[in-house]
């Protein structure tokens, strides 16, 4: 792996993931067979969907403290190469890219006709913000784990706007492709 973790850290890496996998889908699980038994307001349905929720943000607290015990003195160790490369770039080049992109999303939507500047609509504000900033990543960082993880992150994003039901496959290509073309460019007039 790119960290160096032993065999133990990569298993206990494993079950924490696996952990915050497990009570997001018995979350998700309760939460349903909550909403199928009742569509009315109960108190112990709602007290129902909070326990629940509640082992979720407790898993996610100790994936939060497993990753920082397993990467913090890893990470830290890079921190000052990439200040240095980002303080060698001109002033907010990746704050002109994201800019660029929310006003490419907000003429979008205009121009589509949207209800809304912030929820649903053509493109994915979204996915363009993610994918924006998944492509600075590329250009600023050197480490392949940094930039794969981010762009999992971006992909999540993406996923999570359709899972919702609040955009559609074609609106997120669409933000993904926004704010990958325009952070790209910014990088490549940088270069000029």
């Amino acid at each position: 792996l790119f960290f160096k973790l032993s065999k133990v850290e990569v298993l206990v890496l494993f079950i924490t993931i696996s952990l915050v996998l497990i009570a997001e889908l018995i979350n998700t699980s309760i939460e349903t067979v909550v909403d199928l038994v009742t569509q009315e307001f109960h108190p112990l349905a709602r007290r129902a969907k909070h326990l629940a929720a509640g082992a979720v943000l407790v898993a996610a607290l100790n994936a939060v403290i497993v990753g920082y015990l397993l990467f913090f003195d890893r990470i830290s160790e890079a921190v000052p190469l990439v200040y240095q490369r980002v303080i060698a770039l001109p002033p907010y080049l990746t704050f002109v890219a994201l800019i660029m992109v929310i006003l490419f999303v907000i003429i979008g939507k205009v121009r589509t006709g949207s209800n809304s500047l912030l929820r649903g609509g053509m493109p994915s504000g979204h996915t363009a913000i993610a994918f924006s900033i998944a492509t600075a990543v590329f250009f600023l960082s050197q480490n392949g784990l940094v930039i794969t993880l981010t762009l999992l992150l971006s992909l999540l994003t993406a996923e999570s706007r359709w899972e919702a039901g609040i955009h559609s496959v074609r609106e997120i290509v669409t933000g993904a492709l926004i704010g990958i073309l325009l952070t790209v460019a910014v990088f490549q007039l940088y270069r000029f």
